[in-house]
Formats: C-alpha cells, sequence, structure tokens
C-alpha cells in the first residue's frame, strides 16, 4: 500500500491529487508544521534523512522530491495514463514543465515568502526601517521582475493549448498547480491580468479527483 506523508499546506497535496486521478489506493499520514517555524516536524527524519514532504513509501520503496514522486507513480501505476506518447512534441513539453515547476518556477516564489516575512518579522525597532528597506529593494529590483517575467510566459504557454502539455490533462499540470496556487495566494493571478491561468485554476479545483484528495489530505491554505 502506498503511504503518503503529507505535510499540511505544502507541495504534498498534489501527489493526493495525484494519486485520486489514478485511482490508485493510498493511504495518508498526516504531520501538522511547527506553529512558531512552520516547518515540517522532526518525526519526517525517521522517513527520509532531510526531514521534508512530500514523501512517498510503497512497500520497501521510499521515494522523495514531487518530480520524482510524479515520475515514479505515472511509471509504475499510470498505464499510459496522464502522459503523453514518447517521442511526441507533447511529451517534450510534458517533462519541460515537470521539472520547470520546482527548477524555475519556485525559486521567485520562494523568495517573495522569504523577503516579506524579513519585512513584517518582529526585530528592535531601530532594525526595522533597515531590513525593510533592504527586503523591499530586493524585492522591487530582482523578486517581482522574476515573477513577471515567469507567469507572463506561463499565461502565453497557455494560448497555445488548454493544458500545459497538450490538449489533454497531463501529470505535468498536476506538478504545476502548486507554484501556480501559490502565486495566486500571494499575488492574486485574476487581478493581474492572467486570465488563461485563472482559468487553468478554475478548471484544476473543478475536477473530482483534485477535490477527494482535499478531503483526504484536509485544509489547504498556502502560506503568505
Amino acid at each position: 500500500m502506498i503511504v503518503v506523508h503529507h505535510l499540511e499546506n505544502s507541495r504534498s497535496q498534489r501527489v493526493l491529487w495525484l494519486l485520486e486521478e489514478l485511482g490508485v489506493p493510498y493511504e495518508v499520514t498526516r504531520y501538522a508544521r511547527d506553529p512558531e517555524t512552520m516547518l515540517a516536524p522532526a518525526e519526517l527524519r525517521a522517513v527520509h534523512p532531510l526531514g521534508k514532504s512530500p514523501v512517498v513509501t510503497d512497500g520497501g520503496v521510499t521515494v522523495a522530491e514531487s518530480g520524482a514522486i510524479v515520475e515514479y507513480l505515472v511509471e509504475r501505476y499510470g498505464g499510459g495514463r496522464l502522459i503523453p506518447p514518447a517521442g511526441t512534441p507533447e511529451r517534450l513539453r510534458y517533462t519541460y514543465w515537470l521539472h520547470y515547476a520546482e527548477g524555475s518556477a519556485m525559486p521567485p516564489l520562494l523568495l517573495m515568502l522569504v523577503f516579506t516575512r524579513v519585512e513584517t518579522a518582529p526585530m528592535p525597532f531601530f532594525a526595522k526601517p533597515i531590513a525593510r528597506g533592504i527586503a523591499g529593494r530586493v524585492k522591487r529590483a530582482f523578486i517581482e521582475p522574476q515573477l513577471k517575467l515567469h507567469f507572463d510566459h506561463l499565461e502565453s504557454e497557455l494560448g497555445r493549448s488548454v493544458w500545459f502539455a497538450g490538449d489533454e490533462i497531463t501529470a505535468a499540470d498536476v506538478q504545476m498547480s502548486f507554484p501556480i496556487e501559490a502565486a495566486d495566494a500571494r499575488a492574486g493571478l485574476g487581478a493581474s491580468g492572467r486570465p488563461r491561468l485563472a482559468a487553468f485554476l478554475e478548471r484544476i479545483h473543478a475536477r473530482p479527483a483534485y477535490r477527494a484528495a482535499l478531503a483526504k489530505g484536509g485544509p489547504y491554505e498556502l502560506m503568505r
């Protein structure tokens, strides 16, 4: 039996969604974030040395990293579903988006989260103007232009086809869901002139498998 080691409000939610799309039975072991640091609990280190989520155990196999988990599940349990045929242009796009999600889209989003927290973190009064000034400059000079670059790219690419790899949903869309949801939570896609990305979110949120994954994974609210 597959066990998903599921950290609340995290990337592991999309692993539950993928399993629901595939119709594969699984169990969920839930972990709560530390209320002060918002980091994963130490118990996850018993599953994987880095103590991160998602992690999937399948019999004697342990798989970490979202992209590796997606590839493992689709290869082992997909039966050709949620992946375009090898050698097609759609397969190349699938591979690109599968890796782009964490390799390119998430770093600026993580930086935005970190520097926003710097601006609001408790600190001595005399340090606040300095910290906020530095954080604000970094956001304006680097992070915000990078986010615009990436999400303009995503908006344009969804003009080519309904889904990221073509006209049928694939596991690449599952992988891409987290950075787009994170961007929507922190910036608001609909309000920033990206209707295709907003429509993408509407489509995935309406899917029965997505809703079933939410029911099993529990409340899902991304950190801002």
